[in-house]
């Protein structure tokens, strides 16, 4: 059975090896795992010497339905000539050794030991960060957003959430209020801080209503866009949702949004040659960089149990931690604030 507070135990390189052999890959044996603290993701030499990327899905964190919602969205952006990497499908497999789901079939499941895994095959697509000092590749990305965003809008996810306050925000604050091990007096503090800036975020979505929403990227950062000599191209869609266009351009300029002004307007002009944008969503900002360090906070502390965690974040948990959590709250409250005492979008 999976353990938990383990869940890749048993994930060792011989099972990666005979989980592609069931799905009908040969692989030659190269096998190099890549960064991934949620998932676990192996770069995989066949025997035609291509290369493919395996992703094994942490047990219990998305539905079957879930993932396949993910799968079909990078398949639409493919057909739509949008660059973004899509699971490879996987036919004629489903048998007593494994079995695919999906349309294309792309989601595989494999047992050993009584132990399920979940996991999918995509092509290895290279490349590096884009330079954003440059207005032209602004511009470029902003076309490339707008065309995805176009594709989200066709038909919303109805298995992912939604990006609100609700799903993402007090979900966590609740979460960490009753399971999180926040040490006293920062605990009460951080809590309190916290209900403050849920509330002013909640305040700046309400001044937007009417707010159009379809389904992102929803993890849209650097690390996320890579580019080439062709441009650039999305990789991992692991939390794509229902939310507004604004999510997955916010996170890409940096700094706050009166700093990157000149960035902005690049960006934007790519994006409004090719779809109308709702610039209102601009206000939203601060609400969303709320959201996601609260976020944050509750999926350290959902994952602590993990080994990889406090190999790779030794600072969470402090007392220190908190407090410097909680200045940073401080902080956006103040923003919201003169966001929502502005005029609006200026």
């Amino acid at each position: 059975m999976t353990d938990d507070l383990t869940p890749y135990a048993q994930l060792t390189p011989d099972v990666v090896i005979d989980a592609l052999v069931a799905v009908g890959l040969d692989p030659d044996g190269r096998l190099m795992p890549l960064n991934s603290y949620e998932n676990r993701v192996f770069q995989v030499g066949l025997s035609d010497g291509q290369m493919v990327v395996a992703k094994f899905y942490r047990p219990g964190r998305w539905s079957d339905a879930q993932i396949v919602e993910e799968h079909t969205f990078s398949h639409d952006l493919a057909q739509a000539d949008i660059p973004a990497v899509a699971p490879l499908p996987l036919h004629g497999v489903n048998n007593d050794v494994a079995r695919v789901l999906g349309s294309p079939p792309t989601l595989a499941m494999w047992s050993r030991d009584g132990v399920q895994h979940r996991f999918s095959i995509s092509p290895r697509r290279g490349g590096r960060a884009p330079e954003l000092d440059d207005p032209e590749v602004l511009q470029w990305i902003g076309r490339l957003m707008a065309r995805l965003h176009a594709v989200g809008r066709q038909s919303p996810f109805e298995h992912r959430h939604t990006l609100s306050v609700e799903q993402v925000g007090r979900s966590a604050w609740r979460w960490l209020d009753e399971h999180g091990d926040l040490p006293d007096p920062q605990r009460r503090i951080w809590l309190d801080v916290t209900a403050q800036a849920l509330d002013l975020a909640q305040a700046c979505f309400d001044r937007v209503p009417g707010l159009r929403t379809g389904r992102l990227h929803g993890d849209c950062h650097l690390g996320n866009m890579l580019w080439t000599p062709e441009g650039p191209h999305f990789v991992d869609l692991d939390d794509a949702c229902n939310g507004p266009a604004v999510q997955d351009l916010w996170m890409l300029l940096g700094g706050h949004r009166r700093e990157r002004q000149s960035a902005l307007y690049a960006l934007m002009e790519g994006y409004e040659s090719m779809e109308d944008f709702d610039w209102r969503e601009w206000t939203l900002v601060e609400a969303l960089r709320t959201l996601r360090l609260i976020h944050h906070s509750a999926w350290l502390a959902r994952r602590w149990h993990d080994p990889a965690f406090p190999a790779a974040f030794p600072w969470f948990g402090t007392a220190m931690y908190w407090q410097q959590q909680a200045d940073q709250l401080r902080q956006q409250i103040e923003l919201m604030q003169q966001e929502l005492e502005g005029p609006g979008f200026q």
